[in-house]
């Protein structure tokens, strides 16, 4: 029953002083629906024909859906409205309830309009009564009518409803959207159903990947096998649905199953296999306590509903497969490390395009580069490929490759660019890339750049003033060489100790809609409103990246040239430790001991051991590289030493809570309590886990 307002307004009370004694004697109960507010009024008579105890109604008409089946609600709001409607005075129908035990019950209403001296209507004021004793077979018949239009009514509504979840599942790109158009509360719960759950196909077992609602997990069906004694295996095994009619039939057909779904008042269930190109993908269940039974139209729909959700998730694995490939090569051509640069602080970002609606494309060809040169200097590289595909990533890679070699045999800045838009017209390929190469001597602080039509690097001040940087450029790489014009301009820009230097991509600059000059100085206020640690401010910016999103990669490379009194690199040492290798798990060990009582950090050589042996046993434990340990001396302010721990994998490391019995869950606990600082860092396709510690001196102690 719908819910319905109007403006107050003068109506006269014509109500019965006393009704209740009077339809008490007829075994009827009443009803008082204000229109106005839409609470729906009903005496004590008429909550025991709806089996409902006071306390369980709250006046709302929406409250006695849960004993009105939704193809009967739906049959007396159309009724009701068209009363309304049509002028009429009043209205009477027959129409079915579900008991608290599941027992249908004939019931018969009859409804008086109260409109005001407009003709609004303004109140119904009804009776209710049990009609199932009374309801004789001349009565069913008159009635068969209005059953056969609630049929219908059923009928089309189950259509619509199928339509409706087809359309949206049209737009689901993962599994994860495929099941939130399913619960959604506008999708198949308009077809009755109180519970639904899904699993997948995987090595001959069905994996749960969605049950509802919350708390009707059963233990023990996560992961099930085909030939268990479960619906779900059981219509995957034949291929054919299953339909559970009855309680009854529930439980003597699934005993281990049935004692579970109790507490949710199941009287039937559906289960359809999910089928693509002949072959199981999963299986979908939907239970159901209103109803028993389906008839053979229910029966059709339901099997066509589960062939359009078997060919979505289809689809959405196929992208996820894709979606994993790309990404996996995305990583594999970018750097898998930033080298360390002695003087100076370095943080690389990058983050995928997310494209709707294209398979593969969560992709580009952004990329970043750091190469260490002779004598002190360091190149950075930001670049772009055209296009957000595999293609763009495979070009991406190679450009990549060659521009890094092309600059570690020497050549200055301008060759390096001329010579790298060469190679990319020789690959006969459709795509060209910008490109910026800035070789940086962090000795002086000179920076040599050169542009290939690419945007502009910003520089920040100390006193987090930023501004852009005007470099006179060439044409984009590919294009230069196809019309001859491979001499491109060098900049100079001074970076003084404490600034930084900022590369990168259009995609954190560019909005649909926006001019870039206006895009470049809303990024250079982010820059200089933003922290000064170059990790830090990286984070920030690929962040807002992230929470803007759109349809370009970000890639970003920050080089901050510190400061006389910063901490520099001192002594370095660095172990490969590669999977299943149990020596190399212990030079490794022997290393950091060593080293630490080498550089006279004695007196924490047990902590430093702990905790360095603790990070890469997870990087190998959880990870399917190798890790690649590092130990620093830095100087500068606190004596510190510094291990870190780098992997291949994005994931991050997160704190959990072992129990009191529990054996893992205490690593990070166990870094964060001995470490005096510990943190996290991108690099590349992978991360780097790093802890430092403040130690004193103890050979000095020694020998005096």
């Amino acid at each position: 029953m719908v819910d319905r307002g109007a403006s107050a307004l003068s109506l006269p009370d014509d109500r019965p002083a006393h009704p209740d004694p009077i339809l008490a004697l007829n075994r009827m109960g009443s009803f008082d629906w204000d229109l106005d507010t839409g609470q729906f009024h009903m005496d004590a008579r008429a909550h025991e024909i709806f089996d409902l105890r006071p306390d369980e109604y709250d006046g709302n008409p929406a409250s006695l859906a849960v004993r009105v089946p939704p193809v009967e609600g739906i049959r007396l709001d159309e009724l009701v409205a068209q009363a309304i409607k049509d002028g009429s005075e009043n209205y009477g129908a027959y129409f079915r309830l579900r008991l608290r035990d599941g027992t249908p019950r004939w019931t018969h209403t009859q409804g008086y309009i109260r409109r005001d001296d407009t003709g609004r209507p303004r109140r119904i004021v009804g009776i209710i009564r049990d009609a199932t004793d009374e309801l004789s077979d001349l009565a069913a018949r008159d009635d068969e009518a209005a059953l056969d239009d609630a049929r219908r009514a059923q009928t089309n509504e189950q259509t619509n409803v199928v339509q409706l979840t087809t359309a949206a599942l049209a737009h689901a790109r993962t599994v994860q959207d495929v099941i939130d158009v399913l619960k959604d509360t506008h999708g198949l719960t308009h077809l009755g159903a109180t519970s639904l759950v899904m699993g997948l196909v995987e090595a001959g077992r069905i994996r749960l990947i969605a049950e509802g609602p919350e708390g009707s997990f059963v233990p023990g069906t996560l992961v099930t096998g085909i030939d268990e004694p479960y619906p779900m295996s059981e219509v995957v095994r034949t291929l054919t649905p299953r339909f559970i009619e009855s309680p009854e039939e529930f439980a003597g057909g699934y005993p281990m199953l049935w004692p579970h779904l109790t507490d949710l008042r199941i009287t039937s269930a559906a289960y359809l296999p999910l089928i693509v190109q002949a072959h199981p993908i999963g299986a979908m269940g939907l239970l159901y306590s209103d109803r028993r039974g389906f008839t053979p139209e229910e029966r059709n729909i339901l099997v066509a509903l589960g062939s359009s959700i078997a060919q979505s998730l289809q689809r959405a694995m196929f992208y996820e497969q894709e979606k994993d490939i790309a990404q996996g090569l995305q990583q594999a051509m970018l750097p898998r490390t930033i080298p360390s640069v002695p003087g100076a602080d370095v943080a690389v970002r990058y983050r995928a395009a997310t494209i709707g609606g294209s398979l593969g494309r969560d992709i580009g060809g952004d990329w970043y580069d750091l190469i260490p040169l002779p004598g002190g200097r360091v190149g950075a590289v930001i670049g772009d490929v055209q296009g957000h595909d595999t293609h763009a990533a495979a070009v991406m890679g190679q450009l990549r490759i060659v521009l890094r070699a092309y600059a570690a045999e020497g050549h200055p800045p301008a060759t390096v660019m001329a010579r790298a838009s060469v190679f990319l017209h020789e690959l006969d390929t459709d795509r060209f890339a910008t490109c910026l190469y800035a070789e940086a001597d962090l000795s002086t602080g000179v920076v040599q750049v050169v542009r290939a039509g690419h945007i502009d690097p910003l520089l920040r001040a100390p006193d987090g003033t930023c501004r852009r940087v005007s470099v006179a450029g060439g044409l984009p790489l590919g294009l230069s060489a196809e019309f001859g014009s491979l001499d491109y301009p060098v900049g100079t820009v001074e970076l003084d100790p404490g600034h930084t230097l900022l590369l990168c991509t259009d995609g954190l600059v560019e909005q649909p809609g926006a001019d870039l000059d206006d895009g470049m100085r809303a990024l250079a206020a982010m820059i200089a409103a933003g922290p000064a640690d170059v990790r830090k401010l990286a984070d920030l910016l690929i962040e807002v990246a992230e929470e803007r999103g759109g349809d370009d990669d970000v890639a970003l490379l920050l080089l901050r040239r510190r400061s006389p009194d910063a901490p520099q690199a001192g002594n370095r040492l660095q172990q490969h430790v590669a999977p299943g290798d149990p020596e190399a798990l212990a030079v490794a060990r022997h290393m950091i001991l060593a080293a630490v009582r080498a550089w006279g950090a004695r007196d924490r050589s047990d902590e430093i051991e702990l905790v360095a042996d603790e990070l890469i046993t997870n990087a190998l434990m959880h990870t399917e590289g190798a890790a690649i340990v590092t130990l620093r001396a830095l100087t500068g302010g606190d004596r510190r030493l510094r291990v870190e721990v780098e992997d291949s994998s994005s994931a991050l490391p997160r704190r959990r809570e072992a129990g009191e019995s529990g054996v893992s869950g205490r690593g990070l606990l166990l870094v964060d309590l001995l470490a005096d600082a510990w943190g996290v860092e991108a690099r590349g396709g992978g991360k780097c886990v790093w802890c430092e510690f403040v130690v004193r001196d103890t050979r000095r102690r020694e020998g005096s």
